[in-house]
């Protein structure tokens, strides 16, 4: 079995080398001196080699390769290839693309009202980008975000700060969607971690309605969102409450289009 002493004693031969370790492990020792952790295993019946890592302070120290060689065996009980993995892990780094490319990605793909996108898009290009542009997936961590939303918040826009965390989450939902292996940071940071709101006890009084009602009239926009406004009035919901219940939402719709007939 080897020890770290006997490892640092290890001198090249003309001839690369191998020397066990335990457990199937074993190092070899390349005329350049260069010394590697190895693991020879079969799986599917077919022979194939791990190559852990290289031992020295800039590689893997012993206990370390040992640690590795425990997760690889534990792939290959789950009958999964670790030199398989290995270069899948590699190959993944090497195509990574940054955080900034999955943002535009998914402000260009996913389904969203064009409203709603454009108001997304002016946080992220203003309040995400110039901070995580460059950055992979991978590189962004919670306390990153937390941070990111900390500076947001800050500058006395809490709510903005609150909407940074949402666009992250659903930028590293999309790109787990599409085969991304990286945690989401988002899910670490709480929203009300990063602000909390104060319910609003002001509300419009019949009078104001009334009036609010015939201005509407004047107002320069389309009909289906005078509808929309009149509806909200009429029926004092918040959108939410429109949306998750079926009996509101056709009482909306009638009162909606008694206004239509009014108007």
């Amino acid at each position: 079995m080897l020890t770290d002493a006997a490892l640092r004693s290890l001198k090249p031969k003309n001839k690369l080398y191998k020397i066990s370790d335990r457990d199937g492990m074993y190092v070899t020792v390349q005329p350049s001196g260069t010394v590697v952790f190895r693991f020879d295993y079969r799986l599917n019946d077919r022979r194939e080699t791990l190559t852990l890592g290289r031992y020295g302070s800039a590689g893997l120290s012993l206990a370390r390769a040992r640690e590795a060689l425990i997760d690889a065996k534990r792939l290959i009980a789950e009958g999964r290839s670790p030199a398989q993995e290995k270069q899948r892990d590699k190959r993944r780094l090497k195509e990574a693309k940054s955080f900034g490319e999955f943002g535009e990605r998914w402000l260009k793909e996913a389904k969203m009202a064009d409203s709603t996108r454009a108001m997304r898009r002016s946080v992220f290009e203003r309040d995400i980008l110039p901070t995580f542009r460059n950055r992979l997936l991978s590189e962004i961590s919670a306390d990153d975000l937390r941070m990111r939303c900390a500076t947001v918040k800050d500058r006395g826009a809490p709510a903005t700060a609150v909407h940074v965390r949402d666009i992250v989450k659903l930028i590293y939902a999309f790109a787990i969607l599409h085969g991304e292996k990286v945690a989401n940071p988002a899910d670490e940071v709480g929203p009300s971690s990063i602000a909390t709101f104060v319910p609003r006890d002001r509300s419009l009084l019949p009078s104001e309605i009334r009036i609010m009602l015939n201005q509407l009239e004047h107002v320069a926009t389309l009909p289906t969102i005078r509808l929309g406004v009149k509806m909200f009035l009429l029926t004092m919901v918040r959108k939410s409450e429109l949306q998750g219940n079926r009996a509101i939402g056709t009482a909306c719709l009638i009162l909606a289009c008694c206004v239509k007939t009014r108007a």
